[in-house]
């Protein structure tokens, strides 16, 4: 896990999201690249090129401000920015970089406290096929002794999908603890456990129930585990997130990390 990428937005808190990222680089040597967005269109008669240096300059002073309330730890921080949008200079960042994790807090201040994806991360999640790992706002890094993998479909079409879960049951020596859900309109294929996934963990479980999260909600409440992995699918766990980017809390919360793994790379 060589890069993590922080996305910085308009929150005032930022800077807790940052320090998380920091500390957790620690733990595997990696490189942080800090990410701005900003975007600009000008109107006729105006220099392009002037007003956009201007915003960029203006996103890399709030930036530095963010960095002067962490403690870097000695983790190298590179600033990254990108005119346009979020989503499209992630995945130009990651072409250009290779970026390993995103990690980000559930939600941006843009929206109410009744929601646990904000449209900001609700878009990353849904329209990159990046590894993240959602961090709830005062969460610190602390040993993970239990992370609970949870999906509909056992079927993973390429093993190294599951680095980064790997990356971190191996840093901490954690448990890996499988729950298969089988949701309305399964089929046998879903149960069949790609064997990398059987090979990592130390026990599978299967549950019913109308809709993953539900299945999921019960074993968080038993097994109380650090961090709860899930994969992005079309119709996966964030099944909601396909048909909007908010998700509210009503609909899913989680005190803990969240992993969201891709089934696929762009």
């Amino acid at each position: 896990m060589k890069h993590i990428l922080v996305p910085i937005g308009i929150s005032p808190d930022a800077h807790h999201t940052l320090q998380y990222a920091i500390d957790f680089a620690t733990e595997f040597s990696s490189k942080i690249f800090l990410m701005e967005v900003f975007n600009v269109s000008v109107g006729a008669g105006k220099s392009l090129a002037n007003v956009t240096q201007k915003v960029a300059d203006s996103g890399k002073e709030r930036l530095k401000e963010v960095l002067e309330k962490v403690d870097s730890k000695g983790v190298e921080i590179k600033i990254a920015s990108y005119n346009g949008d979020m989503v499209n200079g992630l995945k130009e960042i990651d072409r250009e970089l290779g970026i390993d994790l995103i990690i980000l807090a559930p939600r941006s201040n843009d929206v109410s406290e009744e929601r646990y994806l904000g449209n900001t991360s609700g878009s990353i999640i849904k329209k990159t096929n990046i590894p993240t790992l959602i961090v709830p706002k005062g969460t610190s890094v602390r040993p993970v002794n239990t992370i609970l993998t949870a999906f509909k479909s056992g079927v993973l079409k390429r093993k190294r999908i599951l680095n980064p879960l790997l990356d971190i049951k191996n840093k901490f020596g954690a448990q890996v603890n499988l729950l298969l859900v089988k949701t309305p309109g399964y089929t046998d294929e879903d149960l069949q456990v790609n064997t990398a996934l059987m090979d990592i963990s130390s026990q599978l479980t299967l549950a019913e129930a109308p809709t993953t999260y539900l299945g999921v909600l019960e074993h968080l409440q038993s097994q109380h585990p650090d961090m709860l992995c899930v994969f992005r699918r079309k119709r996966g766990f964030f099944k909601k997130l396909w048909e909007k980017n908010t998700i509210p809390k009503a609909e899913f919360s989680a005190r803990i990390p969240v992993l969201v793994l891709s089934v696929k790379k762009d």
